[in-house]
Parts: C-alpha cells; structure tokens; sequence
C-alpha cells in the first residue's frame, strides 16, 4: 500500500517519460485528476482521462514529448510529504528554474499553479516542483 499516492503519481509520469511510453494508467482519485488537469494546461503531458467505473477507475495519462522525442518532465521533486506538510503564504511563493518549471500547490481555491496562486493571492500546501 502506498501512503504517498502524489508522490508516487508524479514519479510514475517521470518514470513512464523516461521508458519513452506514450501512455500510463494510475488508479484513479480526484486529487490526481485535478493535478493532471493542471499538469495538462502547463504543456507537461498530452491529456488525462478517467476509464473504468466503480472500484476499477483509472486515471490513463498520455505523455508529452517534444520535437527532439525528449519527454516534457525532466524532474520532479516531492515538498510537501506525508510526514511532514510544508506550507507558504502567496508572497513565499518563488519561480522555479527561472521560469522554466512550475510549483504546484493545494489552495483553498483548489490546485493551482505557483503563478496562479501569487496572482489570486492565495497560499497553500506546496505539493511539487516539476520543471
């Protein structure tokens, strides 16, 4: 039993990018949808949709390469962990790789980007960095 489900999500997207598939399934939850709904409007994978119903429920993610077949996620690096919640206001927000990668956070306006969180002024639960 895992006890990380973000944690193991986002390395099962680097992982799966790294064997060069085009696609990966993940049992499915809602906060793993809305954070690949995010991932999906950033540019870092192609689409994610739910399959299945009842206990069955996947979540199928295709993946996102670019021109040279490099894929999208070159690394992710889990912050908030179970054992420990990290958490920072919206002026302690920061870019990531000068721009290049994004901080995603769990807000009470729902999972938001670390830019979309500075501009509605709002903090949270840093999740990941992913560049």
């Amino acid at each position: 039993m895992v006890s990380d489900t973000v944690g193991d999500f986002i390395i099962q997207l680097k992982n799966a990018g790294m064997a060069k598939r085009k696609e990966v399934s993940i049992p499915y939850s809602k906060l793993k949808h809305a954070i690949a709904d995010k991932l999906v409007q950033e540019g870092f994978i192609a689409s994610a949709e739910m399959a299945g119903k009842n206990v069955a429920k996947t979540l199928d993610v295709k993946l996102q390469y670019d021109a040279e077949g490099r894929h999208r996620i070159a690394d992710v690096k889990r912050i908030s962990k179970p054992g420990r919640r990290l958490y920072a206001k919206a002026t302690e927000i920061y870019p990531v790789k000068f721009g290049k990668g994004r901080v995603i956070l769990s807000t009470p306006a729902g999972i938001l980007t670390g830019e979309e969180a500075r501009k509605a002024n709002v903090g949270g639960e840093e999740l990941f960095k992913i560049w």
